[in-house]
């Protein structure tokens, strides 16, 4: 399994091979720029390792003021993150997912109004990744090194594009959108939500970097009710009681996650097919799986993105005296009122300039 960590400039090892292609792009500067950035402590990357110890993917963030006017048009006054250097070795997992999930991370906490970065034409592979995720094409820039098209991404919608990804991390909130409570058993709730661990503290999301820190998730249940979910529903997540104490204080809600999809088991024409959906989101192993699709006791499949991980995160006791939940019903599938659900956003103090109204 691959290893993403937080690093000082200082040990990351620039004679890796990794860099080779890097130094070619950026013949003029790049390791002069590297090495002024190792004689600070404070400068950290995001560095990808394989199990050897190889580099295999490298990142790094910068927040900058005012207008960027090295850029052709500028981009006007304001916050912006800039994603400075940036290269990973796709080889069809979810590395880019991961990359991406840790720069809207840091673009929600430091609060900027947009997210900017330069990229050589040849990567279309990057670019691809940008643009799916709501990055268009804003301007170019010149440099001794060649021109690069510059990909922008605003962080305070006014309305929303009528696609999930291209509004991520952001998310409408309408009436008309069904908002509904999920619970996950806790040994599930781990894996799926790494930003989310159980605590009513905030968690550092940045540097959290969990190997399943990504975007997209499935989750696989029996409940009937998954199949009232549709596109762009809202989901609360419930972390349910873990054993180790009164679910009355342990039980916890921690995320928002929009629906993107629903599917039924006898939707898949084989087994392979129902693998292959699911094995890079879900928490569960391939055996597992194929299990799962021999037996059909887990015929609904919920696809959704993982956009808000709660500062803090009420607990049943708090759901049931200040929101109004029953507490006579299962809390699987539940579905909330618009003030139920914006009375959680409240006792979360989720930021919400996420929303986009």
């Amino acid at each position: 399994m691959d290893n993403l960590q937080y690093l000082p400039f200082s040990e990351i090892d620039l004679n890796d091979d990794f860099f080779s292609t890097l130094k070619d792009d950026y013949k003029h500067g790049f390791i002069d720029w590297f090495n002024k950035k190792a004689s600070s402590q404070d400068e950290k990357a995001y560095v990808l390792y394989e199990d050897s110890g190889d580099i295999d993917g490298f990142m790094y963030l910068k927040i900058e003021d005012g207008s960027i006017d090295d850029v052709s048009p500028p981009i006007s006054h304001g916050k912006h993150l800039k994603v400075g250097t940036f290269k990973f070795e796709p080889k069809g997992t979810l590395r880019g997912q991961r990359f991406l999930k840790k720069i809207f991370d840091n673009a929600l906490s430091f609060k900027v109004d947009d997210i900017y970065v330069t990229i050589f034409e040849k990567h279309d592979y990057l670019i691809k990744l940008f643009k799916k995720y709501g990055f268009s094409e804003c301007a170019t820039k010149e440099s001794k090194n060649g021109n690069e098209i510059v990909l922008l991404k605003k962080m305070k919608l006014k309305h929303s594009t009528g696609d999930i990804l291209l509004d991520y991390p952001l998310f409408p909130v309408k009436p008309e959108q069904n908002k509904y409570l999920l619970g996950i058993r806790p040994e599930f709730h781990t894996d799926l939500f790494p930003d989310s661990i159980l605590s009513n503290e905030s968690p550092d999301i940045l540097k959290d970097i969990s190997h399943t820190n990504s975007i997209r998730k499935v989750y696989i249940c029996k409940m009937r009710q998954a199949l009232s979910f549709k596109p762009y529903d809202i989901l609360v997540i419930y972390r349910m009681g873990d054993g180790v104490g009164k679910a009355h204080y342990r039980a916890v809600v921690t995320s928002v996650c929009i629906v993107e999809n629903i599917k039924r088991m006898n939707e898949f024409k084989s087994e392979k097919e129902f693998v292959d959906y699911c094995i890079r989101y879900s928490v569960f192993t391939r055996e597992q799986l194929q299990e799962y699709y021999r037996d059909k006791v887990y015929p609904y499949i919920i696809t959704f993105t993982y956009n808000l991980a709660f500062p803090r995160r009420p607990n049943r006791a708090s759901l049931i005296d200040n929101v109004g939940l029953d507490p006579d019903v299962r809390w699987g599938i539940l579905k909330l009122t618009d003030e139920q659900f914006n009375k959680i956003l409240s006792l979360s103090d989720a930021d919400e300039s996420i929303i986009i109204n």
